[in-house]
């Protein structure tokens, strides 16, 4: 009853702080503000966050948070519920998410994505996702940070899925460094496709950057591979969770 009841009132901030935020950031837009850290475009996701969080009974424990330090990263995690989402656009500086294009045809909450300069992304085109990262591209090299989650969509498990290409080539292209991030605790506060919400713990492990500068085209699957195997390893030592062998989506 508990978990069904805090689901409700974390419906009820969705509305209340996309209403908010989002305001903020299309009245932004209107007096031509320009996007900046410390800008309404930065600040407005991460407080879009916080609240979600706060409403949750959430916290966030960050590990190695030195490893997110800087301008230009692209922060790839895995993806399991929408606390996790959440917990991305509270803990990741300027951050510009890289999401689903249904999500920018909701009322107010896709204008004012658009606004705050996330990136929309049809999965099932091929040529647009690219063009995508292609707009991915300039957001990083005016200095913000991009999120994406290889997986594509939420899982129902920790085991680790099969990677997509898109982001490894983003981070060719952009030649910024790969941050792999490790989520857990984010299953047990809402599960895909579930409605109750549960309090507890979510843990963030920033993992090493892995640099691109030099590097082509050629070497996506290397640098995804990578990526994998360095959050696969966090998984299996930090909870015991073992992933399959890396393979390519």
């Amino acid at each position: 009853m508990i978990a069904t009841l805090r689901a409700v009132v974390v419906g009820l901030n969705a509305v209340v702080s996309t209403t908010l935020f989002g305001g903020i950031v299309l009245l932004s837009a209107l007096f031509r503000l320009k996007d900046h850290p410390g800008s309404p475009y930065a600040w407005c996701p991460k407080y879009w966050g916080l609240t979600h969080l706060w409403v949750g009974g959430v916290r966030v424990i960050e590990h190695d948070a030195h490893h997110k330090v800087g301008p230009r990263h692209i922060f790839v995690a895995n993806h399991l519920s929408n606390f996790d989402v959440f917990a991305l656009a509270a803990m990741l500086p300027w951050i510009k998410f890289v999401a689903k294009a249904e999500l920018f045809r909701v009322p107010l909450l896709g204008p004012a994505m658009a606004r705050a300069g996330m990136i929309p992304v049809e999965r099932a085109n091929r040529k647009s996702a690219f063009a995508s990262y292609t707009e991915a591209t300039e957001r990083i090299r005016r200095g913000a940070s991009v999120g994406v989650y290889p997986e594509g969509t939420r899982g129902d498990a920790y085991p680790l899925r099969p990677f997509k290409k898109g982001p490894f080539v983003l981070a060719i292209q952009a030649q910024a460094p790969v941050v792999p991030v490790l989520v857990y605790g984010a299953l047990e506060r809402q599960r895909k496709g579930a409605f109750k919400v549960y309090p507890g713990t979510i843990h963030m492990h920033y993992l090493p950057a892995i640099p691109t500068e030099g590097l082509d085209y050629e070497a996506r699957d290397a640098i995804a591979r990578q990526a994998y195997d360095a959050m696969a390893a966090c998984l299996q030592r930090e909870y015991g969770i073992a992933s399959p062998p890396f393979r390519g989506g």
